[in-house]
């Protein structure tokens, strides 16, 4: 940035000198306007680097802009060529629109769009792009979104440029026409239409494949980076507990920040094409409609057409947005309803079976209903805003097509302007009423994006809440030397900070079998998830040994959808085992039926029933063989027998882990050396009680 406000620095003293001495004849605001443009840029040396992108680009057009104008004034472009130079009010219209991209910068909606687009563009990763007659370029992620991004944005200025070409040849077909001079208007057609179409169509192509290729790259980094802030260290599951988990994050996951992506582009890109466009039939506008009178009148107005296209658009979009501004609140609401019916759905299907044996299909019917019917209302609203606001645009738009022809009709028939320059004033005035316009053509794209953006942001909070206490807890869990899993001076809590258990002084020695007793909430099983780390809430510390492996095996384990090798293995790596050893897993833990069936995939977590589930987590600790087993009631859905297997296989095949389990049935006893109950003190906290049996068992 400090170099590109360098250059425009000195071209901008060099033009200014060469000006003042008279060896170029260009207006005195050309010069002026490069210097600002340079104080700009350096100024912005610190904004958002997407926006940075924009002001770059906007730099160099700026410096083609003036070369382009000294060539003219120095003789340099003759002829045709001429059409191809812009007017000086162009470079001057380069500046300000600098000057609004820097003032965006302290936006602060706008600093949070880039905030999220920044992550992208500042990423280090080494990455590989494939170049058309290059082949692959290995460069930094981010670099290669800069580029593409850099691009893009030349290439929807190109793509001005050849409009504003194309108005000129416009008004001189339309004059050759009026003229009857053929050679001039097949000259016009093959000469000037044709290279230039060839040259929009390729450009255009490219354009195309460079978005797609960009936005898809992009939200790959992005889903990256947010699935991994959602799954860092318990965050989703500290989300869920917290009640701060900004309803389903899969949405946000996936919809949302495929939105914001493309979007983000369209918007920003759309928007600084517009601007462009703005600046360069302006100033054609302008040029024709200098010595125009108010109509009726003899009083003439500089640039008639420019402040009646002006206040045209600028009505139309003051009403646009009176009318279309509840849409906001109103797409923020129906993404949210939208995702809640869909995760009913989901869920349904995931327990088809418990819903079905309860015979609850009326009731699941009933509140399916009734979140679709928050659908259907929501939905409705929308769509009776968008009838108030479609009425005033498709009116306004309607208009469109006349007022330019009712507003230069009166210049033509006395002669003022040729049929030809009626033309290219209808098309100007076109494209620039449709650029004061952009508001209003995207304003329910931009309350959608709004929406998304919101979506976004409270997910990153939720995330950021859930880090935080992740990250503040003083219930500390520490690898130390020894052999004993210890628990000193604990309190577990829960998330509103009451005291649920205290410990002081608990161990849990190698080799030994240990069962935890009482009550349902006394928090056993909140003290197993605060030994394995994911519990933020408590003071005091875990003390596990150093080096050694921990694995929990819940009550209803999760199966991920996927073969079968996927799920026995989850959540190590597939090709750690052999076949061989899966199977056989799998045929000690008592499901042979399922052993040879590897390479299946299906829903597995709705194929086998939960004791069937809990046998498959049994097949997971036989391949895993960790130091330290936790059965959070793991085998609650077996029956006694299959029961008793399960923990003689465990002691068998796993002779060098130490279990603790979590039970309560009284058979439970039999497979354990020592049995610890949770008690309630006079306090009201629970508290664990070592009840060591008298004898250990067989």
């Amino acid at each position: 940035m400090i170099k590109a406000s360098i250059v425009l620095a000195l071209i901008g003293l060099c033009v200014l000198a060469a000006s003042l001495s008279g060896a170029v004849g260009v207006p005195f605001y050309l010069p002026l306007s490069t210097l600002v443009l340079a104080g700009i840029v350096f100024a912005g040396r610190d904004i958002p680097k997407f926006l940075r992108i924009f002001l770059v680009m906007l730099s160099g057009t700026h410096l083609v802009l003036v070369a382009l104008i000294l060539g003219a004034t120095a003789g340099a472009i003759t002829g045709d060529y001429t059409g191809y130079v812009p007017p000086p009010s162009a470079a001057l219209g380069a500046t300000a629109f600098g000057a609004i991209i820097f003032g965006l910068s302290y936006v602060p909606v706008v600093r949070t769009i880039c905030r999220i687009a920044d992550r992208y563009l500042d990423s280090q990763a080494d990455s590989v792009i494939r170049i058309p007659f290059i082949g692959l370029v290995r460069a930094r992620e981010g670099t290669i979104g800069t580029w593409m991004i850099g691009i893009l944005i030349a290439i929807n200025l190109v793509q001005v440029a050849l409009n504003v070409r194309l108005s000129f040849f416009s008004r001189d077909m339309f004059n050759a026409l009026e003229a009857k001079d053929a050679a001039a208007f097949w000259y016009q057609l093959f000469v000037i239409f044709t290279p230039l179409a060839g040259v929009f169509v390729a450009i255009a192509l490219t354009e195309v494949l460079l978005q797609n290729v960009l936005t898809i790259r992009w939200r790959t980094f992005l889903n990256t980076y947010y699935v991994g802030e959602w799954l860092g260290d318990g965050t989703h599951y500290r989300m869920q507990i917290m009640g701060r988990g900004a309803d389903n994050p899969d949405q946000r996951i996936s919809e949302d920040l495929r939105k914001f992506v493309e979007s983000t582009y369209s918007l920003s890109v759309g928007l600084m094409n517009q601007a462009a466009t703005l600046v360069s039939f302006v100033a054609i506008l302008w040029t024709i409609s200098a010595g125009f009178t108010f109509p009726g009148t003899s009083m003439e107005i500089p640039g008639l057409l420019v402040w009646v296209c002006a206040g045209y658009a600028i009505l139309g979009t003051w009403v646009t947005h009176l009318i279309g501004r509840p849409l906001i609140a109103l797409n923020f609401e129906q993404e949210r309803v939208e995702a809640n019916y869909r995760f009913s759905l989901a869920r349904l299907r995931e327990y088809s079976e418990q819903v079905a044996l309860l015979s609850g299909e009326a009731a699941e019917r009933e509140g399916l209903r009734r979140r679709f019917g928050q659908i259907v209302d929501n939905y409705m609203r929308i769509v009776f805003r968008l009838i108030k606001l479609n009425t005033f645009t498709s009116a306004y738009f309607q208009a469109n097509v006349v007022v330019p022809y009712i507003l230069t009709a009166p210049y033509y028939f006395i002669g003022k302007i040729s049929l030809g320059q009626m033309q290219q004033v209808v098309g100007a005035f076109s494209r620039v009423e449709s650029a004061l316009t952009y508001f209003i053509t995207i304003y329910t794209t931009l309350a959608d994006y709004k929406a998304v953006l919101d979506r976004l942001t409270t997910f990153e909070g939720a995330i950021a809440s859930a880090q935080r206490v992740g990250g503040e807890s003083k219930l500390a869990v520490r690898e130390v030397p020894g052999d004993d899993l210890r628990l000193k001076d604990l309190d577990v809590r829960l998330p509103d900070g009451s005291v649920l258990m205290h410990t002081d002084g608990l161990s849990f020695h190698p080799g030994e079998r240990t069962l935890m007793t009482g009550p349902s909430g006394s928090g056993k099983s909140t003290l197993f998830r605060a030994i394995a780390g994911i519990w933020p809430f408590g003071e005091g510390q875990v003390l596990v040994p150093e080096g050694q492996t921990m694995m929990l095996l819940p009550q209803r384990p999760y199966i991920p959808i996927g073969t079968l090798r996927d799920a026995v293995t989850y959540p190590g790596e597939v090709d750690a085992y052999t076949d061989a050893e899966m199977a056989e897993a799998l045929r000690t833990a008592k499901l042979p039926q399922i052993a040879d069936r590897l390479d299946e995939e299906r829903a597995w977590s709705q194929t086998l029933s939960l004791g069937e589930q809990q046998r498959l987590a049994l097949a997971r600790a036989l391949l895993t063989k960790p130091d330290w087993l936790f059965l959070d009631e793991a085998t609650a859905a077996l029956d006694e027998p299959t029961e008793e297997e399960v923990y003689r296989i465990i002691r068998e095949k796993l002779p060098n882990t130490t279990v603790v389990s979590i039970g309560h049935r009284s058979t439970l006893t039999a497979y354990h050396d020592r049995r610890i109950d949770m008690k309630k003190t006079e306090g009201g906290l629970s508290t664990p009680v070592d009840m060591r049996q008298a004898e250990p068992a067989e």
